[in-house]
Order: structure tokens, then C-alpha cells, then sequence
């Protein structure tokens, strides 16, 4: 049984809102009465989900929780518009399935290269210039910017490891994972303590983390089947890179020149 790993994380996101439209009128030497002329507000910036084949973790997403566009700018005077909001472009991992936090129905499955468009920014508000009819010609009214779109959503990854630690059972593999990364392996001394991968998010910088494998302990003849055989060796066919763990120590009676051909 290969056993699928998930990463999770819960994140807030809230688009801009529109400006409000403004009252003014149109002020001139020599002129007696402008008519309105106030402008509209700006739109509020939208949230826009991008694939980063870079990325192969959701782990930024543990440290910045809530994910804010930018407001559109009220307008102004002399029919000019305020200023659209600023986008905002948040990158995830290729296959980051969307989930709605409350009903947990999938909004978007992110593993195309178009870009998707999570939450829409307000519409900008009326100014007053609009509102002139034969009859009102001086609207003192304008209209307010709408809110933007807001979603609580799961993001959720499958993960496939990048890394993988491959030895033979009980040389140290789990440790040397514990230390690496926030993963808690189960860590004993005794042969197969390991019975699934257990997987750990190595974070180097921010934007850059990796996933590390410590892949159950190998013997020999795994490839005809023995021991906990075709699992392991189906996970470690999915790792870009395999680290070998051996016991130079030779602490199980075993010499660790002979376990490095063996496990090759």
C-alpha cells in the first residue's frame, strides 16, 4: 500500500474594494454654474492564483496566513478616475488543489499554466457626474465602491518527496530526518521501524523548501519482492534525488561497503 501524503494549510483571502465615486463640480473662471464633473472610483485589486514549478511544498503558506489586494482609489474632480487597486498574485505548487474552508468543495484545481482569478475586486463606485438629468442637474450624490470578494480556502498538495534516504533498516535514516526537518518519525531500535515513508518538509529559504523521504528500510532482494520489497522501491522511483544512509560504524555486524553495493 503506498500511502498518499498531504500538505495542508488554511489560508484567508480578501480582495480590494472598489473607491467611491466623488461629488464635485466643475469650477471655472468666467463660468457661473459648472455642472457636475465628479469621477468614478478605481476598482479593487483581484487575488490571482498562479502554478510556480519551483515550488514543491505548501510550507510558506504556514507563516503567512491571511492575504490582502489592494483597495481602489476614490475619484476625483475634473472627471478623472481613481486608481485601480493592485492585483494581487499568490504562487502555488502545480497539483494545489483549492478547497472552499466551510463546505470543503474543490474551487480550482491548479495544475494548468493559466492563471485563476480566486476573488474578484469591487467594482469602483459612480461620482456624480453620472447622475445629471434634464431635471437634476446638480447631483450632490455619488456612489460608494463596492467590497471585494473574501474566501477562507484549504490549499492541499500530494506531496511526492523530492529527496529520498535509502539504506538498510535500523543505519539512522529516521534520525538524520528528524533533525533535517519538523517531522517526528517514529525512531526505535529495531529493523523496520518504518513501515510507510515518512516525509519531511525541508525549509531553506523563504519560497524554497524541499521534501525528504525517509523510505523504509531496504534489503536484499527487495526488487524480487522480500522483505517490505515493490512499496519501497514504487516511492523511491518518484524521488528526483536518493541520499544512502550507511552505518560506517558496522554496528549490526554488517560492512558498509558491501550494504552501499547491495542497496545500488
Amino acid at each position: 500500500m503506498a500511502a498518499s501524503f498531504i500538505d495542508k494549510a488554511r489560508v484567508t483571502v480578501q480582495a480590494g474594494s472598489g473607491g467611491n465615486g466623488v461629488v464635485a463640480f466643475h469650477r471655472e473662471k468666467y463660468v457661473a454654474a459648472g455642472g457636475p464633473d465628479g469621477g468614478d472610483g478605481g476598482r479593487g485589486g483581484s487575488i490571482i492564483l498562479v502554478v510556480d514549478d519551483n515550488m514543491s511544498t505548501l510550507m510558506d503558506f504556514r507563516y503567512k496566513r491571511k492575504y490582502v489586494a489592494g483597495n481602489g482609489g476614490d475619484g476625483q474632480g475634473k472627471r478623472k478616475s481613481g486608481k485601480d487597486g493592485e492585483d494581487l498574485v499568490i504562487r502555488v505548487p502545480r497539483g494545489t488543489l483549492v478547497r472552499d474552508a466551510e463546505t470543503g468543495e474543490i474551487i480550482k484545481d491548479m495544475s494548468g499554466k493559466e492563471p485563476f482569478t480566486l476573488c474578484k475586486g469591487g467594482r469602483g463606485g459612480w461620482g456624480n457626474m453620472h447622475f445629471a438629468t434634464p431635471t437634476r442637474q446638480v447631483p450632490r450624490f455619488a456612489k460608494a465602491g463596492l467590497p471585494g470578494e473574501s474566501h477562507d480556502v484549504i490549499l492541499e498538495l500530494k506531496l511526492l518527496a523530492d529527496v529520498g534516504l535509502i539504506g538498510f533498516p535500523n543505519v539512522g535514516k529516521s534520525t538524520l530526518l528528524s533533525v533535517v526537518s519538523k517531522a517526528r518519525p517514529k525512531i526505535a531500535n529495531y529493523h523496520f521501524t518504518t513501515l510507510y515513508p515518512n516525509l519531511g518538509v525541508v525549509w531553506v529559504d523563504e519560497g524554497v523548501s524541499f521534501v525528504l523521504a525517509d523510505i523504509p528500510g531496504i534489503i536484499e532482494g527487495a526488487s524480487g519482492g522480500a522483505g517490505l520489497g515493490h512499496d519501497f522501491l514504487r516511492h523511491i522511483d518518484r524521488c528526483r534525488l536518493l541520499v544512502h544512509v550507511v552505518d560506517v560504524s558496522g554496528s549490526e555486524g554488517r560492512d558498509p561497503v558491501a550494504d552501499f553495493d547491495a542497496i545500488n
